[in-house]
């Protein structure tokens, strides 16, 4: 049996802790993945990291069996925009939340 296509996005900046904000299968997941895209949001594809983060539910923060999966995938974020650590505040305070979306 074929596994459905999922999508999760999680938001970074305005909290301590990463939290899903977003989360689908089929064409759910195709159009966060499409409105991510849209934002500049960049996306990422980790299976095992997508099968951890399925088991959390919408508005909750990841768990800390989940911090060095995440922080992987935020440093390669932070290093694609030419950001530091910190740097997310203060875009944060400029506009809406940052955030990016993850896909099998």
């Amino acid at each position: 049996m074929k596994t459905p296509f999922e999508a999760i996005a999680l938001e970074y900046g305005q909290r301590k802790t990463p939290r899903v904000v977003a989360k689908g299968q089929a064409e759910l997941a195709r159009r966060i993945i499409e409105e991510a895209k849209r934002q500049g949001i960049y996306v990422a594809e980790d299976p095992q990291l997508l099968a951890l983060l399925s088991k959390l539910d919408v508005g909750e923060e990841i768990t800390q069996d989940m911090y060095t999966a995440v922080a992987v995938i935020l440093s390669w974020v932070y290093w694609l925009k030419g950001m530091q650590p910190g740097d997310e505040q203060v875009q944060a305070s400029e506009k809406t939340p940052s955030n990016f979306g993850k896909a099998p």
